[in-house]
């Protein structure tokens, strides 16, 4: 049953009405003032009629009887329902929840463990990129560098058939091209290129690296001739050399590296001259050099006398191999200086100048030069193995007449080399005469 707006229910309470409207264009009584409804108040019903539904403890807009004030909740049971008669039951709106009320404009307080966490993370994010760029642009510069040393590597054909082994063997040469240079002898006196230094560098699985010098005078028989080792390249070829060192050392040679030594001014030049320590004076007119014992800072032009030195020398062949092997050496430690490698210009230019004196096997890459290096580090360093093969006489003059040879004790060079093979041989400075 509707109820009249300004009739009284029989309960202590009044919920305000409801107001729907039949259409949209139809406008509720008059007698109601529309500016105070609550917001409880709908449109409804198909008369147009303002229709009442029960809500609050209000009471209704026009009646006389003033507000009554609710009925505090009692202790153990719950406040007087309210009740509205209508003729139409209508389902309970479901209640809204309430919204928790937060200080500072509405939005939760989450202290300062949030931000301090936030602010540690927005660092940590920016270090971390930082680091992947940089990472990405040497990889960049790594790639860019590797292709082209690759580019300008000089290859030849020198490798053996040989099976490999557990170590990582190189062979490297210091060729002198008779050019009538100081220390080479008259232009066209010996024709080709004679392998005047040659030396052996292992690295094995596991244990220390080794550097050891084959001196160039060593007597060996290669397809039946009697001759000197630094010779058998020039009479044979590079693979022949291969082979006959395989055979003295009992080990897989992986790769060859040829170094011209009248390259070796250019290279020096470049890495800003080179520190030479050699306690012993001596004055050698074929290579046009007198040398005060102790050290010096050389440019190319000396460091190649010096290398190339050796009539006079008491060691003969030996102290010339060694002064080689420190030549080599002092270039490498120079390169390998941060001054050089953080410098692109002087790091290109010493490269450049590097390739130029160089010439690899038909296998060798940039990566393998990289392996090289480091093995030579080790191998020159305080806890590697440098020295000579061992020899049982160093005048030995064989009946071919091809002069005075240096005669090799095969059985403990081979034994050296198998225990730098296999990692035993202890540090230090090894081979040598054997009475």
């Amino acid at each position: 049953m509707a109820l009249d707006p300004h009739s009284t229910s029989d309960d202590d309470s009044f919920a305000p009405p409801s107001f729907i409207p039949s259409a949209p264009h139809k406008r509720a009584s008059q007698n109601a003032d529309t500016s105070s409804l609550p917001p409880s108040f709908t449109p409804s019903g198909a008369s147009g009629k303002p229709t009442m539904t029960p809500s609050s403890d209000q009471t209704p807009v026009g009646s006389k009887q003033p507000l009554l004030p609710r009925e505090p909740r009692r202790a153990g049971g719950s406040s007087r329902s309210l009740k509205a008669s209508t003729d139409t039951d209508y389902p309970a709106q479901p209640s809204q929840p309430s919204r928790p009320s937060f200080p500072s404009g509405g939005r939760p307080n989450r202290g300062n463990a949030g931000a301090s966490a936030t602010q540690k993370r927005r660092p940590g994010r920016i270090v971390a990129r930082v680091i992947l760029a940089i990472l990405a642009i040497l990889a960049i510069l790594l790639a860019v560098v590797y292709f082209w040393v690759n580019s300008q590597l000089q290859h030849f054909d020198g490798l053996s058939d040989r099976a490999d082994d557990s170590a990582e063997t190189w062979l490297i040469t210091g060729s002198d091209v008779r050019d009538g240079t100081a220390g080479t002898g008259a232009k066209g006196s010996v024709d080709g290129e004679r392998t005047d230094s040659i030396m052996v560098l292992v690295k094995p699985q596991s244990g220390r690296s080794a550097l050891i010098s084959i001196p160039r005078d060593t007597f060996v028989t290669v397809d039946g001739t009697d001759m000197k080792i630094n010779a058998v390249a020039e009479t044979h070829d590079w693979k022949k050399l291969t082979e006959t060192v395989e055979g003295i050392t009992d080990l897989k040679i992986d790769h060859l590296v040829r170094i011209g030594f009248g390259g070796v001014t250019k290279v020096v030049d470049a890495v800003g001259g080179i520190e030479l320590c050699y306690n012993r004076s001596f004055t050698d007119t074929y290579a046009n050099l007198t040398w005060d014992a102790g050290c010096h800072t050389v440019n190319g032009s000396t460091a190649l006398k010096f290398s190339r030195a050796r009539y006079s020398d008491p060691k003969g062949d030996f102290g010339r191999t060694e002064r080689q092997r420190m030549v080599i050496q002092a270039i490498a430690k120079k390169a390998a200086t941060p001054s050089t490698i953080l410098n692109p210009v002087k790091a290109q230019k010493i490269a450049s100048s590097t390739l130029s004196v160089i010439k690899v096997d038909e296998n060798a890459s940039a990566f393998s030069l990289v392996k090289m290096a480091f093995a030579f580090k080790s191998a020159t360093g305080s806890d590697g193995i440098t020295g000579t093969v061992y020899y049982s006489n160093p005048d030995y003059y064989p009946s071919s007449g091809i002069g005075s040879t240096i005669l090799l004790d095969s059985e403990k060079t081979t034994d050296l080399f198998d225990k730098i093979a296999d990692g035993t041989q202890a540090k230090g400075t090894v081979g040598g005469y054997v009475q």
